[in-house]
Order: C-alpha cells, then sequence, then structure tokens
C-alpha cells in the first residue's frame, strides 16, 4: 500500500497522469470516496496521462463514457448487479481497454477478480489522502 498527499486538485490530476503509465491494457481501477472526494479529477488526470485530449466528464446519467483506450463508469445510479448486467458491463471489462470505475461497490458481483484500487480520503478542504 502506498500513501500520497495532494493539497490541491490540480496536485491530484497530476499525481493521476503519472499513475496512467503503470496501467495496461485490460487492467480495472477502482475509484473510491465518498462523494465529492475528486475521483472525477483522479479519472480526468488518467485519462490525460492515457493521451485522452478531449474533456472527461462524469458519466453520471450515461453510466459509462467511451475513450479511445478507456471507459469511464460512474455506478453511482446503478440499483444492483443485475441491472449492470443488462446494460453490458462485463463485456466492457473483457474488452481489452482501460476501465476506470465510479461507486464499484454497486457492482461487485460483476467486476473481475484482477482489479486495482485508490481510494480517496478527504483530509480537509483541498487536501486528500490517496491510497493505492
Amino acid at each position: 500500500m502506498a500513501v500520497f498527499i495532494s493539497h490541491s486538485p490540480e496536485e491530484t490530476f497530476r499525481w493521476a497522469q503519472n499513475y496512467a503509465k503503470s496501467l495496461s491494457a485490460g487492467d480495472v481501477v477502482l475509484l473510491e470516496g465518498e462523494m465529492g472526494a475528486g475521483k472525477t479529477v483522479l479519472a480526468q488526470g488518467i485519462a490525460r496521462g492515457l493521451g485522452v485530449r478531449e474533456d472527461v466528464l462524469s458519466p453520471t446519467y450515461a453510466y459509462v463514457n467511451s475513450y479511445a483506450p478507456m471507459f469511464h463508469f460512474d455506478c453511482y445510479r446503478i440499483e444492483n448487479e443485475r441491472q449492470a448486467e443488462e446494460l453490458g458491463f462485463a463485456d466492457y471489462f473483457d474488452s481489452g481497454k482501460i476501465c476506470l470505475v465510479e461507486w464499484s461497490e454497486n457492482i461487485r458481483g460483476l467486476l473481475p477478480g484482477h482489479c486495482k484500487k485508490i481510494t480517496l480520503i478527504k483530509r480537509g478542504e483541498r487536501e486528500r489522502e490517496i491510497v493505492t
């Protein structure tokens, strides 16, 4: 386990850009943390580190957004694993692309066994503890 203390969203973004270098095709990364902890900032930084140049937005209402090397999931509104299965989530995990998953606890039974995890813990207004 590694811990990094970020003092701003910009620092979190840069950390995530660097973290992206450790990812390989097919990796599934669970982005965990309470509402407003910075999961979308992490996703944006990882995307930039993977070469995505377009704006990365939280897919809260679309459930999943696709970018050239990755998929970004927001499972906050997923009610159960059956709903996620009907939406074809399992197929995304087998696609060979990197998958970033926010609110993964809502689809726990569909996740592959080889997931990586990043946990964000609020330590103040702008300070975050990032645990990998």
